[in-house]
C-alpha cells in the first residue's frame, strides 16, 4: 500500500489492489501541490469538512472520475446537489466496511461550512478517519483541536501512520499536536494544514523535534511511504 502527500491535507491512498483513496482533495488554489487536477484519477474522495480548503476540487473530481463520495450526510446533500450520484453518508462513531477495508469516522473539534453564492451553507460536523486496510491502520485527522479523548483512539486502534494538523490559528499547533501524537500513540505521525497560507506557516520539523524518536516523519508534496 502506498500513502502520498499533496500539500496541505490532501492525501492519496493507493490499495495493493490499485483502489484509490482521496482525501480533501484540495487542489485548485493550493500552492503546496503537486497534483495536477485534470490527471488526478481516483475510486474514492473523503471529505473531513466543509470548508472551502477541503471540499476543494470535490465536485469536478468526482463527476470527471465517476468517484464514490464519503463524508458526513450533509456533505453528501451539498453533493448531491451538485449532480453527484454516488454518494456514501456516514456519521461520527460508524464504521463501515467498503471493498478494499473498513473505515470508521471519528470527531474533530472544529467547524464546518462553505460558502456558496455569497451564503454560508451549513456542511454538518467536522470529522476525521480511520482507515483498517490490509491490517493497518491510517488516522487523518483533518482539522481539529487538541482534545483529551484523542486518547480513545490509541485503545481502540493500533494505528501505523497518523496524520495531524500542525498549522495552528485554525487547528492544533505544534505543541498540541505533539501532544496528540503522544496520546493516540501511532507508529508514525505526518505533520499536515502547514504552510499553505501566511497564518498557518510552521516548521514541520520543529514538530518532528518534539516527538519520540523515529516517530515523526515530513512529507514533501508528492513524497510517499509504503506500509
Amino acid at each position: 500500500m502506498k500513502i502520498s502527500y499533496h500539500g496541505h491535507s490532501v492525501i492519496i491512498i493507493e490499495t495493493d489492489d490499485h483502489t484509490r483513496i482521496l482525501i480533501d482533495p484540495f487542489i485548485t488554489g493550493n500552492k503546496l501541490t503537486d497534483l495536477t487536477l485534470e490527471k488526478v484519477e481516483i475510486d474514492y474522495i473523503f471529505i473531513t469538512h466543509g470548508h472551502s480548503d477541503h471540499v476543494g476540487d470535490l465536485v469536478y473530481l468526482a463527476k470527471k472520475n465517476n468517484a464514490q463520495v464519503v463524508a458526513i450526510p450533509e456533505i453528501c446533500h451539498f453533493a448531491t446537489s451538485q449532480g453527484i450520484k454516488n454518494v456514501h453518508p456516514m456519521n461520527i462513531g460508524g464504521k463501515f466496511d467498503f471493498p478494499f477495508g473498513q473505515v470508521k469516522m471519528v470527531f474533530a473539534q472544529h467547524s464546518s461550512g462553505y460558502e456558496l453564492d455569497g451564503e454560508m451553507i451549513y456542511m454538518g460536523e467536522p470529522a476525521g478517519f480511520i482507515f483498517t486496510i490490509d491490517n493497518k491502520s491510517i488516522y487523518h485527522a483533518g482539522d481539529t483541536a487538541f482534545y483529551s479523548d484523542l486518547s480513545l483512539l490509541g485503545d481502540d486502534f493500533d494505528l501505523d501512520i497518523a496524520f495531524l494538523p500542525i498549522g495552528d490559528n485554525f487547528t492544533m499547533g505544534i505543541e498540541d499536536a505533539a501532544k496528540a501524537s503522544n496520546v493516540i500513540q501511532a507508529k508514525l505521525t505526518i505533520p499536515i494544514h502547514y504552510n499553505t497560507f501566511p497564518v498557518i506557516e510552521q516548521n514541520p520539523y520543529e514538530f518532528i523535534g518534539l516527538l519520540p524518536e523515529n516517530t515523526g516523519k515530513v512529507l514533501e508534496p508528492g513524497e510517499f511511504i509504503s506500509i
